[in-house]
């Protein structure tokens, strides 16, 4: 029973990634956010003369809260809105496995973009001695918040048939978790605390230093499981309806 379920989600992943390559957008992204990124890690990299990641990281963190919600608006939102979404629901397919795989094909997409810039430490450890340990976990945070990410902009996408509506409901969120920080300097004692934990950037910046604590990966994991209950409970309630 398992192994059909996950036969299903793979089969849902792997049409939404193949179809997802099958516009423009795809490589138009790829290439942009290198482009991006390239620029940012020579310019730091000159300027600091230092080899390390996690300015880079940093900046990455910076690009993908306006990124992704870009990736994640038509998921579920052009099913809706080209009348798809009911074939989905009416097929042989579990909430669960519509989510998941839905999910897990933009992930995998995400993934790759990251393996791209896997380069860049190729080229420090070149032309240095970078610490191995710090900028693997400094990739696993960008990795956990990327894909936090995305579960938020697939929730967001479940919400309405509309695709910029998705993205703009995405962005609010991103934004407040992202910039929540900033608040810090409003607010003292425990109210302080509750906002620094609320704070992407807080986590972030253990994972970039190298600090991974149980904290941190248990604001990634319960945050990504979170949205895509929320996600469920949201095509459920339209198969009710």
């Amino acid at each position: 029973m398992c192994g059909l379920i996950m036969n299903k989600v793979y089969f849902i992943a792997k049409k939404e990634l193949l179809t997802y390559f099958k516009t423009p957008m795809a490589y138009i992204i790829l290439l942009l956010s290198i482009c991006i990124f390239n620029v940012f890690f020579f310019m730091i990299i000159d300027q600091n003369r230092e080899v390390s990641l996690q300015n880079v990281f940093q900046i990455m963190e910076f690009m993908f809260v306006f990124l992704v919600p870009l990736l994640t608006m038509r998921l579920l939102s052009e099913e809706k809105s080209t009348g798809t979404m009911e074939f989905l629901m009416t097929a042989p397919l579990s909430n669960n496995a519509i989510v998941l795989g839905k999910y897990l094909g933009m992930l995998t997409f995400f993934s790759l973009l990251i393996a791209m810039t896997g380069i860049y430490f190729v080229i420090i450890e070149y032309f240095g001695a970078p610490d191995i340990l710090t900028t693997l976990s400094g990739y696993l945070g960008i990795w956990l918040e990327g894909a936090f990410f995305i579960a938020i902009g697939l929730m967001t996408s479940s919400w309405t048939q509309n695709q910029i509506i998705a993205a703009m409901s995405a962005y609010a969120i991103l934004f407040l978790l992202y910039f929540s920080a900033s608040f810090t300097s409003y607010v003292s004692g425990p109210g302080e605390i509750i906002i620094q934990q609320f704070s992407t950037l807080t986590h972030l910046e253990n994972f970039v230093a190298g600090i991974m604590t149980p904290a941190d990966l248990i604001y990634y994991i319960s945050g990504i499981l979170f949205c895509l209950v929320l996600t469920r409970l949201s095509i459920e309630n339209r198969r009710l309806k």
